[in-house]
């Protein structure tokens, strides 16, 4: 059993950062490919960032030169730094893990495909 906390949401003004934490549990974190997904209401959850176990990025084109996703396999958690904040950003972050063996490039930005997930934290930005 894997669980995630996420850490770091808020409010924030247009053009201003936020840096999201995401720590797991377990012992070989350093196996699970991790990613962040957001939804705001009334709005399906959205892909944002995805990190293999090996440090291969994905971002979604929405966010790429504004956020990035990073981990720490020593302190079991993943990151996702976002600058440039526009109130369309505005969403409860979720951090998932996937902990299966190996994951499929095309499976990196589904939701479906991830076994753990977050509870979420709030990011909220102001215009």
């Amino acid at each position: 059993q894997v669980q995630l906390v996420e850490s770091g949401g808020g409010l924030v003004q247009a053009g201003g950062s936020l840096r999201l934490s995401c720590a797991a549990s377990g012992r070989t974190f350093s196996s699970y490919a991790m990613g962040w997904f957001r939804q705001a209401p009334g709005k399906e959850r959205e892909f944002v960032a995805a990190i293999s176990r090996g440090g291969v990025t994905y971002h979604a084109d929405s966010v790429k030169g504004r956020f990035t996703i990073s981990r720490d396999n020593a302190k079991n958690t993943v990151y996702l730094q976002m600058n440039i904040l526009k109130p369309e950003d505005t969403a409860v972050y979720y951090c998932a893990a996937y902990s299966g063996s190996y994951m499929y490039t095309s499976s990196y930005t589904k939701s479906y495909a991830y076994d753990y997930w977050g509870r979420g934290t709030q990011v909220t930005v102001s215009s």
